[in-house]
């Protein structure tokens, strides 16, 4: 079923939908108030910048596994995306963003998963927000560098209401860096740091933690 969103008040919405079948929902909803999901439609065109980033990952892969045709590389990471994935077809000349943002994201994950380096040039297009910070920490890839970390390093901000006697992973700031990066954060202070490399530690849920082994 589809339709429009007319208005939106509050957490209330109205919708105006195409073929609307009462007797179905009546049916589905076993005469209670039916619950329903609301999928909003992503009107967006894929960006000049994902466009870029998407290719520049390719291309590291292309020559990393040394594949003779690199032309035809796009082809083969797209069809492997639909394998794994299950999405629909699409094209990157105008896919929506949240599709091309999906597919830049399996692309990263399959980096990592293959040990597939990325270039500089790559990973200084990667972002370096929430999405790409829980990634690196979760295949122990340094955030500035790509290489590997021994474990996410927590910064602990104790300006921002932290009690040095008492450590709550909870309330914790996260980046994963390696040695080298590890040490040049403590050189030059957190905001120093911060600000050179236009990055920010995130906070981490409790499911995130468990599954990094970095405790309560």
């Amino acid at each position: 079923m589809f339709g429009k969103l007319k208005s939106i008040k509050g957490n209330e919405i109205i919708l105006e939908v195409d073929d609307l079948d009462t007797y179905k929902i009546d049916r589905y909803a076993n005469h209670q108030k039916p619950t329903v999901e609301v999928n909003i439609a992503d009107n967006r065109e894929i960006s000049p910048d994902q466009r870029k980033k998407i290719y520049a990952i390719i291309g590291d892969i292309a020559n990393y596994t040394g594949y003779s045709i690199p032309k035809e590389m796009p082809a083969v990471m797209k069809w492997q995306y639909l394998i794994d994935t299950g999405a629909e077809m699409f094209s990157l000349a105008d896919c929506s963003m949240t599709q091309a943002n999906n597919y830049l994201k399996w692309l990263i994950d399959f980096c990592f998963d293959n040990d597939i380096p990325f270039k500089t040039r790559t990973w200084d297009l990667l972002p370096n927000d929430y999405a790409m910070v829980v990634r690196c920490c979760h295949h122990r890839k340094c955030i500035i560098c790509g290489r590997h970390v021994d474990i996410d390093h927590t910064f602990g901000l104790v300006g921002m209401g932290r009690n040095r006697r008492w450590v709550d992973n909870s309330s914790s700031y996260f980046l994963p860096l390696c040695r080298e990066h590890h040490v040049e954060r403590h050189t030059l202070g957190v905001y120093g740091f911060l600000d050179k490399y236009h990055i920010k530690p995130v906070k981490l849920n409790a499911q995130t933690r468990k599954d990094l082994r970095i405790g309560k």
